[in-house]
């Protein structure tokens, strides 16, 4: 199963601030975003999945998270980890599960990743969430695409390619 990191990212690496993107909504990129994780399991923290609750992504939502266990939503699973969360993804038959964030979330998957799609917002932001730092060595850039307000990056890990 191949695991996907997905997320919008300022210039100067940010991702969000109090709980929200710190840049005006960008509706081409919401769309590409859902368009994408809309057919597969996406793997998320409480805190994100609590956010999302109102509209949330992908066929199945795996929740990391240490506390809470149950939620009532019947399309959410828990997992304590990842190796529990992707155990879950492959037990829906996946073949492949987005990994939609926080910052903790995209810390502890980014060791395990095959592909990055990164929306790169346009302009830096303050933020008290950025995503996490990689070895740029460690990845080719497959595909880059100028959109309107952004631009949509796809990285690929040499070691998978």
């Amino acid at each position: 199963m191949e695991l996907v990191s997905v997320a919008a990212v300022a210039e100067n690496g940010v991702i969000g601030r109090d709980g929200e993107l710190p840049w005006e909504s960008i509706p081409a990129d919401k769309r590409q975003y859902r368009n994408r994780v809309a057919n597969a399991p996406v793997v998320l923290g409480r805190r994100t999945f609590d956010s999302m609750r109102g509209d949330l992504p992908g066929t199945h939502q795996i929740v990391l998270s240490r506390s809470e266990r149950e939620y009532d939503v019947d399309t959410a699973f828990h997992a304590s980890d990842v190796s529990e969360a992707v155990a879950v993804a492959d037990s829906l038959g996946a073949e492949v599960a987005y990994v939609l964030g926080g910052a903790t979330i995209y810390e502890l998957f980014q060791p395990h990743v095959d592909r990055m799609v990164l929306s790169r917002v346009h302009g830096e932001y303050e933020g008290d969430v950025r995503y996490p730092a990689w070895e740029e060595t460690e990845w080719r850039l497959a595909s880059s695409e100028a959109r309107e307000g952004f631009t949509l990056e796809e990285w690929v890990r040499r070691s998978a390619a």
